[in-house]
């Protein structure tokens, strides 16, 4: 809003002062940004709901169709403001300021623009301009630079404007320039202080030189900041290092490339908790699901003679790729439906570490190894649940439109197991599942019996998130949900009017040791390993 002074910080980002102005900070890096360029799609939606006086209304704009391929864009009307990121690593690239009336932007004590008050140079004039003039940000707000680009408009007309875009390291200005007033052989200061040039409409920042520098590899030049805001300047002292991306390397082994530290791999049915606690850090929550009506499912696990299973159904029947209360309708602590002996201790024991920042979760239960011998014991023989490790990880996709976004931050993960004489690369989080099953299905041919066995195992389950509870969402998803009819949900004001839902159905399908959940764009929304 703009009673809220917000600091500049080129090539870094924006946020709130914890002071007023009249009460100067020492230097920019006192000031960790809010919007911080590098910060997650997932960890600046957060934040930006966690302070709805401050930023009222968010619209989530992005493709229906290719949500993982192309940009993802968060809009503030209500502040001025466009945040974009980046499709594959959800990851803040660009913020723009588009209407300098919304926000009171400051940098280094000197406010860039103020609505309200007459007779300044960076203020409105009799003609209703609404953002600075090219004098108060050469003057007084940031000092000469090099000359910028002019861009020409799109008519012949007398009276068109072209845009000049005014760079310096980490911020950018555009300023409307009559295209009659152009010449390359006059310099810009001359230029942009005639009346041929109007006061800037628009602020970009970013992380390069200039801007011209910066466009040519926007979304894939390596971020200046980790994708958490609490890592921002602290160090090692900040918390367990973040999880850059997650390789499964099949037989139960993932490897999690870190950002600054050594690989952690987790070996599943070996790896324990406590092992967790210690590079991960704690869960941000655990949950239990005691919810068994998927259970009947159980019956038609098909073990691949690894304590795996290569049916889909055999991970749905524990629910596995349900890692919150979301699905959960059933919050007692016992169920006498569950056939199997020594199943009700184990639903007990088993419980899923909730990694929300790092973008996947871990069920973590007795391994199949103690699970095989428990059901040789009598239903009176109660089972030991001392010898607990992770079982499974649910790696999530945080794909906008679908039910659970923004509950995670984007995982992205690589199959390494995938890779064929054919194809050398392996799959990838960013692969469209129809390329994945393809792939895959050649991958593990040989583990079939014969083509109907690999048909009717690889049958997708529906599994519908819709019903129920909400995603506990409050932003304006403009792209529509994954399964309507091109509608859209204002989750701000509850449920949607009628025609207007989707039911947020998915698909699951099954190879040996993965379970993929597929919307209906083809992206993979979360991935089981297990």
């Amino acid at each position: 809003m703009a009673n809220v002074p917000t600091v500049i910080s080129p090539g870094r980002g924006i946020g709130l002062m914890s002071r007023s102005l009249s009460h100067p900070v020492s230097t920019l890096a006192d000031i960790t940004p809010q919007l911080a360029l590098g910060a997650s799609l997932h960890d600046i939606l957060s934040r930006l709901k966690s302070q709805p006086h401050v930023y009222p209304t968010i619209d989530v704009a992005y493709s229906p169709t290719q949500p993982v391929a192309t940009p993802v864009v968060l809009n503030l009307p209500r502040n001025g403001i466009r945040l974009r990121f980046d499709g594959p690593d959800q990851r803040l690239r660009l913020i723009e300021v588009l209407d300098f009336t919304k926000s009171r932007l400051s940098y280094k004590n000197n406010e860039l623009f103020r609505a309200s008050s007459s007779g300044s140079e960076a203020l409105s004039s009799a003609h209703g301009s609404t953002g600075p003039k090219f004098r108060h940000v050469y003057d007084k707000f940031l000092g000469p630079t090099r000359a910028g680009e002019y861009i020409p408009p799109s008519s012949n007309e007398i009276a068109a404007k072209g845009t000049y875009v005014l760079s310096y390291p980490g911020i950018a200005f555009s300023f409307p320039l009559l295209a009659s007033a152009w010449s390359p052989n006059r310099d810009y200061v001359s230029l942009l202080s005639s009346s041929a040039a109007s006061p800037a409409t628009s602020m970009a920042i970013f992380s390069g030189e200039s801007w011209q520098d910066a466009r040519t590899n926007l979304y894939a030049r390596a971020p200046p900041n980790p994708r958490s805001l609490a890592l921002i300047g602290r160090g090692k002292e900040g918390g367990p290092d973040e999880i850059e991306l997650a390789k499964a390397h099949g037989e139960g082994r993932i490897e999690l490339v870190r950002r600054s530290s050594p690989p952690l791999w987790i070996i599943l049915s070996e790896t324990t908790p406590q092992d967790l606690v210690t590079e991960l850090g704690p869960p941000d929550s655990i949950y239990r699901n005691n919810d068994h009506r998927l259970s009947i499912h159980k019956t038609r696990a098909v073990d691949d003679g690894r304590g795996r299973a290569n049916d889909v159904s055999s991970i749905v029947h524990d629910d596995s790729t349900d890692t919150d209360h979301s699905f959960s309708q059933d919050e007692s602590d016992g169920d006498n439906s569950v056939t199997a002996a020594g199943n009700a201790g184990e639903s007990r024991a088993a419980c899923f570490y909730n990694y929300f920042h790092h973008g996947f979760d871990i069920l973590i239960s007795p391994p199949a190894s103690d699970r095989q011998s428990s059901a040789q014991t009598t239903r009176s023989t109660p089972r030991s649940s001392n010898h607990l490790a992770a079982t499974k990880v649910v790696f999530h996709g945080n794909i906008p439109g679908s039910y659970p976004f923004n509950r995670h931050r984007r995982s992205r993960w690589t199959l390494e197991h995938s890779k064929t004489d054919q194809h050398k690369e392996p799959l990838t989080s960013e692969t469209v599942f129809q390329d994945i099953s393809g792939r895959l299905k050649e991958v593990f041919r040989d583990t079939y019996v014969n083509e109907e066995e690999e048909r009717s195992q690889q049958r997708p389950m529906v599994i519908n998130r819709g019903w129920g509870d909400s995603p506990g969402s409050s932003c304006e998803l403009l792209g529509g949900w994954e399964d309507s009819s091109g509608g859209k949900k204002n989750e701000a004001e509850g449920a949607s009017a009628p025609g207007e839902q989707g039911f947020g159905n998915t698909e699951l399908f099954g190879f040996p040791g993965l379970v993929f959940e597929v919307l209906k764009s083809g992206a993979v929304s979360a991935l089981t390993v297990f």
